[in-house]
This record gives structure tokens, C-alpha cells and sequence, in this order.
């Protein structure tokens, strides 16, 4: 049967770490196409159609979280993606991006703190569907922007197993 699970698990050692380090947005339908690992086809060897990665560098409050809904009623299972981000400081041109981001669907590769790359997205995009653009009150209090994005995948986001540049992407990092 196409189902049966293929591995047993060990208890991991208490090494990994929380958080994320940095997001990068592709402009949906850039990507031309995926080249999977032979022997682990869940992961990700290179792209084609050398789609350009805007890299966001995060700090403090971001996570990316996939929530599995499976009906056995329905005979369905989808994985939901939420990518939520907390972009410090406003200015005129981040204002811009954050109305694309908002306008757009892109897809999303997301960088955690144990250097795991995940695409999220890959077949439909991830939606913004909700944020604030903040001042703060206090002096202390966040000056910049949320974002809340949304994507829902049949499959859970893959993991990519070479560095963005060697899978086929071109880096764009900001200013």
C-alpha cells in the first residue's frame, strides 16, 4: 500500500533550536520547475527558470508552523503553512514591498536556526492575510511591520538540501 510508513525514529539528541534567521520571497511562477532528490524525494535538489530569492533577515519574534488536517470521512489530508514575521522599522520603500507582498502570492523559503531551508507555498503561494504596519506607544515598543501569511499545500513544505545559490536561485539581499 502507497501509505504504509517506510522508517522507525530514534530520540533525536536535544541539539536543534527554535526560530527562524531569514525568509526569502520568490515571485510566484518563477520557479519553472523542481528537480527532487533521488532518494529522498520530499526534498528539494534545484529549480529551473533561475527565479530570484529576496532575502529578509529576521530577528526575535518570527516561526513558521504546518498544521496537518486529515478527515478520514472525506478521505483528504492537506497541510496548512503560517509564516508570521516581524520586519523592524518603517520606511518608504519597505512600505512598497510590504503592498506587493499583500497584492501578490509568493512562494516562500524559509531559513531556521538549525540551517533547515523549507519551501513553503510550492504549488499555490502563500497569502498575506493579516499584519500591522505599528509606531508603537512607548519607546521601547516595536516601530515596523507584521505579516501574517497563509499557504495550504497538499504536501508539507519540502525541505531544499544544497544552498539557494547551488539549487538554481539567484540571492537578493537588501540594503
Amino acid at each position: 500500500m502507497a501509505c504504509d510508513i517506510t522508517l522507525g525514529r530514534l530520540e533525536p539528541c536535544k541539539n536543534a533550536v527554535g526560530g527562524l534567521t531569514n525568509a526569502y520571497f520568490i515571485n510566484y511562477g518563477d520557479v519553472a520547475s523542481i528537480t527532487y532528490n533521488a532518494t529522498d524525494t520530499d526534498a528539494i535538489d534545484s529549480v529551473t527558470g533561475s527565479p530570484t530569492a529576496y532575502k529578509y533577515e529576521l530577528k526575535g519574534t518570527n516561526s513558521f508552523d504546518q498544521t496537518i488536517t486529515s478527515s478520514r470521512e472525506n478521505g483528504t489530508t492537506f497541510f496548512d503553512q503560517s509564516l508570521k514575521l516581524q520586519l523592524k522599522n518603517l520606511t518608504p520603500a519597505m512600505h512598497k514591498q510590504v503592498k506587493l507582498l499583500a497584492y501578490g502570492r509568493p512562494q516562500i523559503i524559509v531559513e531556521d536556526n538549525n540551517g533547515n531551508l523549507f519551501f513553503c507555498g510550492l504549488q499555490h503561494g502563500m497569502e498575506v492575510t493579516g499584519g500591522t504596519i505599528v509606531t508603537g506607544a512607548a519607546m521601547g515598543d516595536l516601530s515596523g511591520y507584521t505579516l501574517e501569511l497563509k499557504g495550504m499545500e497538499k504536501l508539507p513544505a519540502n525541505f531544499i538540501l544544497d544552498d539557494l545559490d547551488a539549487a538554481g536561485f539567484t540571492i537578493v539581499s537588501g540594503t
